[in-house]
């Protein structure tokens, strides 16, 4: 493996396969460092990816590794431990070094950070272990596999009102877990009520499973109430650690008050405040889904190249300019 990239991607799901695929297709010289990690290993199938319904998410991951092969893009699994920014060619100001695990030292004059997230789930004895099947987050994600059925809402903060009456659209028996009084307010418990939305108001202490089949939930007071699916928000926090040695910390993001996650802070193509940095998918936003996510990782990667074409042109003009004074005093 070189030891020398014009763009080095951290992340090697969908946003970061994507933005490759696009610096490739423009003869960028990429490696993309994957840490084999991608936040929805557990989930059944990737939906809303038109051309990809269904798809299992590691089959979806080694597709786009065939695909960016194809335009010379190196892939390689790994995961970054440490950065220093570092000019490595002569003609640019801008460039890094990252460290990966195995100790080896891969330099770029462009990094995108696109590693994606972790969901830090709520604390409840049993909920972990049914994440990704029947315990879901996302209506849009996991809605139709759970149409029809006995489903539960757990709702630790405000935004989850709105989540609860998605669920309801797909179903007439939704039951929404508030052990917070101070929530939800009189016309958010109207809709609840004018909707047929059970409320219940005793803490879940546990989620049961039978024949590792999510079955319902236990309340402090002893009640077990059948479910066939628990909906519960997690916080989304960024993979981004070894980001901190770039001078990059992530921030709070906040849906209607309320902060979901932290991710780092970028502008619309993906551009963080460290010149020659860029990040994209759930690294640069809680909310990416993997049709967002791609999307996003192909915007950054041409807005990359970009930039990357702007360093190239500007060395060719000082290159000419250098190549006229020589011409103009040649040496004696």
């Amino acid at each position: 493996m070189s030891a020398h990239f014009d763009v080095i991607v951290v992340g090697g799901g969908p946003a970061g396969l994507s933005a490759a695929l696009i610096l490739g297709r423009s003869r960028r010289s990429v490696l993309v460092v994957d840490a084999g990690e991608p936040r929805n290993a557990r989930a059944e199938g990737v939906h809303n990816l038109l051309g990809q319904e269904g798809t299992a998410p590691r089959e979806l991951v080694r597709i786009g590794r065939q695909e960016v092969a194809r335009y010379g893009v190196t892939v390689t699994d790994g995961r970054i431990v440490a950065a220093s920014a570092t000019p490595v060619t002569a003609d640019d100001p801008v460039g890094f070094r990252l460290t990966l695990s195995s100790g080896e030292v891969v330099a770029a004059r462009r990094v995108v950070v696109a590693g994606g997230a972790v969901d830090v789930l709520p604390d409840v004895p049993g909920l972990a272990e049914q994440w990704g099947r029947r315990v879901v987050h996302c209506p849009f994600c996991h809605g139709w596999e759970v149409r029809d059925r006995r489903i539960g809402v757990l709702v630790t903060m405000a935004a989850a009102a709105h989540q609860v009456q998605l669920f309801r659209a797909l179903s007439d028996d939704v039951t929404a877990f508030v052990a917070d009084p101070d929530l939800l307010d009189d016309i958010v418990l109207a809709g609840f009520a004018a909707r047929g939305i059970r409320v219940v108001r005793t803490p879940i202490v546990r989620v049961r499973s039978d024949d590792d089949a999510l079955s319902g939930v236990e309340l402090a007071d002893g009640t077990v109430v059948g479910l066939d699916a628990l909906a519960a928000a997690s916080r989304v926090e960024a993979r981004v650690e070894w980001a901190a040695g770039l001078g990059l910390t992530p921030v709070d993001q906040e849906v209607n008050g309320t902060v979901i996650g932290r991710a780092l802070a970028v502008d619309v193509v993906g551009r963080t405040d460290v010149p020659g940095v860029y990040a994209a998918g759930n690294a640069a936003n809680a909310m990416h889904t993997v049709v967002v996510a791609a999307a996003a990782g192909s915007q950054t990667g041409a807005a990359v190249h970009g930039d990357l074409l702007q360093a190239d042109v500007a060395a060719a003009v000082r290159g000419r300019a250098a190549e006229a004074v020589d011409a103009t005093f040649p040496v004696r």
